[in-house]
């Protein structure tokens, strides 16, 4: 005898299990197209060199002037050259901050370009200066160094390549003014343990080599506590002879 089993019988015991499936591969496409929807009549953002800048604004501020956060350093107003050769050892791997080297492992030297000379021509004004943390013999060890080197130790005054008012040489000599003392200190010792690199010849990594990490802390924190001057821009390009060779200024 033949055995006959209706294909309803079959399936109807399957309902329950399949009609919640069914239900949540329906809703997920309304839900996929709805979303598509939504996001193709939302007007497009203006491709614009400000725009395109929101992911460093996010954490040196609006307009590159940094932030309250130690590690986040003004951007503007900086020589061009100067960021532009930052933003490519960041690429490089020269400077190593993992959420910079991945921001920029993909931009071309052009578009690096665009994002240096964007913050260079920036003005925002200067952070009133911190308030002195250290003893008045450690600011003064500072103010020494700063000013005017260590000759016995063979160490130049950081005024010989940033300009006596500090605010750098073009095209590529920044401005120490209006940073923080921790940041400043965190980069002295990464040239001094070699983890950040410039291009060669590296005088900074010479340098912060000579330096103690009691000359250190004196420069970072005498650099911190001092005023932007009257008009913090960058001498001309050649204004000063620096002491030591380094890549970052043309040959």
């Amino acid at each position: 005898m033949e055995l006959r089993v209706s294909p309803r019988r079959i399936l109807r015991p399957l309902i329950p299990l399949v009609a919640p499936l069914g239900a949540v591969l329906l809703f997920g496409a309304t839900g996929a197209f709805n979303a598509a929807h939504a996001q193709a009549s939302q007007p497009k953002a203006p491709d614009t060199i400000e725009s395109r800048v929101q992911g460093c604004t996010a954490c040196h501020g609006s307009h590159g002037q940094g932030t309250d956060n130690d590690y986040f350093p003004r951007l503007a107003g900086k020589p061009a050259e100067y960021l532009y050769n930052q933003l490519l050892n960041f690429r490089e791997g020269r400077r190593r901050y993992p959420p910079m080297n991945y921001l920029v492992t993909y931009l071309s030297d052009d578009y690096l370009h665009e994002i240096a000379t964007y913050f260079s021509k920036q003005r925002p004004p200067y952070p009133p200066p911190s308030q002195p943390t250290v003893s008045g013999s450690t600011l003064a060890r500072g103010h020494d160094i700063v000013l005017h080197g260590d000759p016995s130790r063979q160490i130049p005054a950081c005024a010989a390549c940033h300009g006596a008012k500090l605010t750098g040489m073009e095209p590529a000599i920044p401005g120490l003014v209006g940073l923080h003392a921790d940041y400043i200190s965190a980069q002295i010792g990464a040239w001094r343990s070699g983890s950040r690199h410039a291009i060669a010849p590296d005088c900074m990594h010479e340098i912060a080599t000579r330096l103690t990490d009691d000359d250190v802390n004196a420069v970072a924190a005498w650099l911190a506590t001092q005023p932007a001057p009257q008009n913090p821009v960058p001498v001309a390009a050649n204004s000063l002879k620096t002491p030591l060779a380094c890549g970052s200024e043309p040959q």
